[in-house]
């Protein structure tokens, strides 16, 4: 079997979805920065296909200042209207207004906790879960832990973070590796997280 078949099947349909599948997906992220923008990307894709908000990444990060919280918090009335009239990204409002929110929730969240990748590690102990799936179908839409998550950043006051976009935001993230069992991509030790480690940032 070529390393083309043993890919796992829902990344097949073409070298955008290819790549993120073997560079990105189930690779552990450990920065507040990247975390917040996967976070906000996950709950863009509600009731869309991941394809569709995976290919507007970059206008995203344009119309969203990089997605830099203390700017994004500070957002108008008037620029939310202007992020209405741009065709890069998905021109919902309530997701646009809900990206403003989270990020103003994010910021007071770092201030109490220090650490937003800590805080969020913290719902799978700290440690990647690695799952042994070996068919699509197996895999589940949410978990205990994507639960809890869910749970947690609600009461934080973030938007579109139900269970079932917290589990995609940690199969994205790497904090559960769901590459099924004969995907090359497959972690073959668990990533542990830890604060002051050099992958930390």
């Amino acid at each position: 079997m070529s390393t083309e078949e043993k890919r796992c099947a829902w990344c097949l349909k073409d070298d955008i979805y290819k790549n993120y599948h073997d560079t990105q997906w189930g690779k552990p992220v450990t920065g507040d920065q990247e975390l917040f923008e996967k976070l906000l990307l996950d709950g863009a894709q509600a009731g869309l296909s991941w394809y569709t908000i995976l290919v507007k990444t970059e206008n995203y990060r344009k119309a969203f200042d990089n997605f830099d919280a203390e700017k994004m918090s500070m957002y108008t009335p008037d620029k939310v209207e202007e992020l209405m009239l741009n065709k890069g990204i998905v021109r919902n409002r309530l997701k646009i207004n809900a990206f403003i929110q989270n990020a103003r929730a994010y910021l007071k969240l770092k201030k109490e906790h220090g650490s937003f990748a800590a805080y969020l590690w913290q719902f799978v102990g700290n440690r990647q879960i690695i799952s042994t799936y070996k068919h699509i179908s197996e895999l589940p839409a949410q978990t205990p832990e994507s639960e809890a998550m869910s749970k947690a950043l609600k009461k934080a006051g973030f938007k579109f973070v139900g269970p079932t976009i917290c589990y995609a935001f940690m199969q994205a993230t790497g904090m559960v590796d769901d590459h099924l069992e004969q995907c090359p991509s497959k972690a073959k030790e668990p990533f542990v997280f830890e604060k002051n480690s050099p992958t930390f940032a």
